[in-house]
């Protein structure tokens, strides 16, 4: 794992957790659904960059 792909994947658990606490706030949605975007694609991104695939 290198540190870029870390990186990514701690933002995206970080955007998780903000996504489960907007919700329990009762949050816009459109605010809700922009941040599940952002977390997915941090997530897929870090996942994909770790060197396990080569």
């Amino acid at each position: 794992m290198n540190s870029l792909s870390t990186l990514l994947i701690v933002v995206g658990l970080f955007l998780v957790g903000g996504i489960i606490s907007f919700v329990k706030q009762k949050m816009p949605t459109s605010l809700i659904v922009l941040l599940s975007i952002g977390a997915g694609l941090c997530l897929v991104a870090g996942v994909l960059r770790l060197e396990v695939w080569n």
